[in-house]
C-alpha cells in the first residue's frame, strides 16, 4: 500500500534538454553511475515520473539510468516532424546518442514498448552497440483494437475530447483508473494515475493514438536480435495475452513473465517484479 502523496514524487537527477533534429526538446534525467545503463521509456499519457518507484530502486542496485519524457509528454515539446510513430522512435535514437549510451538495457512501458520496437526495426545499428536487450513491459506491436472492446471504447472517447471531461468527475475518475488497473487496485495508484493522464495535452497525441490501431509490426519482429523479456500482468486489459503470446513467438530469444492479478500499470502496481526482471535480464 503506498501512503497518499508517495507517487507524486519527482524523480532527482542530472537534468537535459536533448534537442532532436527536427527541433524537438526532449527532456531528460540521468541518475545514477553505475556501468550498466538502463533507459526507461514510459507509456501514453504518463510522464517520467510513472518511474519515480523503480529508478531509485535500480539506481540502489548499482545502475545509470536515464529516463526521459516522451514527445509532446510533460516537460517535452513537439518538433516540426509533429507526432507519429516514426518521429517519436527518432527520440529515442537521439536520447541514447546524446548520452552516448552503450550496450544498455532499454525498458519500454506500454506505448513505451511500441515505440521501443519501433526504434529498434527502423535503425537496426541500435542493436549492434546501443542495445543490448530489452524489457518491453504491458505492451504491444500495434493492433491495439483487434478482439479489445475497452480500447474500441476508450481511445474514441480519448480523442474526442470527451473521456477528458469525464474523468473529471471523481466518481468517473476512479472507475477510469481502476479500468486500466488489475485486481483490487491501490487507491493512491488509481488516483496518481488518473491526475497524471489529465493534465497531458491528448488532442496533440491524437496522432499516436491513432497510430496504435493502424500500424502493426508483428510481421517485422523477428528482426529485433537482442534478448527480450516480456512483461504482463494476468488483469491486463489494455494489452491482453495474444499481444504477449505473439511478441514472445515472433521475437527470437524472448522470455514471458506474467505477474498475477496485476494490470497495466505495473510500474506502480507491482515494482519491485519489474525491478527483479530487469536486473535479471541485465546481469
Amino acid at each position: 500500500m503506498y501512503e497518499p502523496g508517495s507517487l507524486s514524487k519527482t524523480i532527482e537527477g542530472n537534468e537535459n534538454i536533448i534537442s532532436t533534429p527536427d527541433g524537438t526538446k526532449i527532456y531528460s534525467i540521468e541518475v545514477g553511475k553505475g556501468e550498466k545503463t538502463i533507459v526507461l521509456a514510459h507509456g501514453y499519457g504518463m510522464t517520467n515520473q510513472e518511474w519515480n518507484i523503480i529508478a531509485p530502486q535500480l539506481v540502489e542496485a548499482g545502475y545509470r539510468v536515464i529516463i526521459f519524457d516522451q514527445r509532446g509528454h510533460g516537460k517535452s515539446s513537439i518538433g516540426k516532424d509533429g507526432i507519429s510513430s516514426a518521429s517519436m522512435a527518432s527520440d529515442y535514437k537521439s536520447v541514447f546518442e546524446f548520452y552516448n549510451v552503450q550496450n544498455a538495457t532499454l525498458v519500454g512501458h506500454s506505448m513505451g514498448g511500441f515505440l521501443a520496437m519501433k526504434a529498434m526495426l527502423t535503425y537496426p545499428e541500435m542493436l549492434k552497440t546501443r542495445i543490448k536487450n530489452c524489457v518491453l513491459m504491458a505492451t504491444f506491436a500495434g493492433d491495439v483494437n483487434k478482439n479489445n472492446f475497452q480500447n474500441r471504447l476508450q481511445i474514441p472517447l480519448i480523442k474526442s475530447g470527451v473521456l477528458l471531461n469525464l474523468i473529471k468527475i471523481k466518481a468517473i475518475g476512479n472507475a477510469f483508473g481502476k479500468s486500466i488497473l488489475g485486481e483490487n487496485p491501490d487507491n493512491e495508484v488509481v488516483r496518481c494515475f488518473v491526475e497524471g493522464f489529465k493534465i497531458q495535452n491528448h488532442k496533440a497525441l491524437i496522432p499516436i493514438l491513432e497510430a496504435f490501431g493502424n500500424e502493426s509490426y508483428y510481421d517485422k519482429l523477428h528482426k529485433i536480435t537482442v534478448p527480450c523479456t516480456v512483461v504482463i500482468g494476468s488483469s491486463d486489459k489494455t494489452t491482453p495475452p495474444f499481444h504477449t503470446e505473439d511478441l514472445v513467438k515472433l521475437i527470437p530469444n524472448t522470455k514471458k513473465v506474467v505477474i498475477p492479478r496485476k494490470g497495466h500499470g505495473l510500474n506502480w502496481e507491482a515494482p519491485e517484479s519489474i525491478v527483479k526482471e530487469i536486473i535479471a535480464l541485465v546481469g
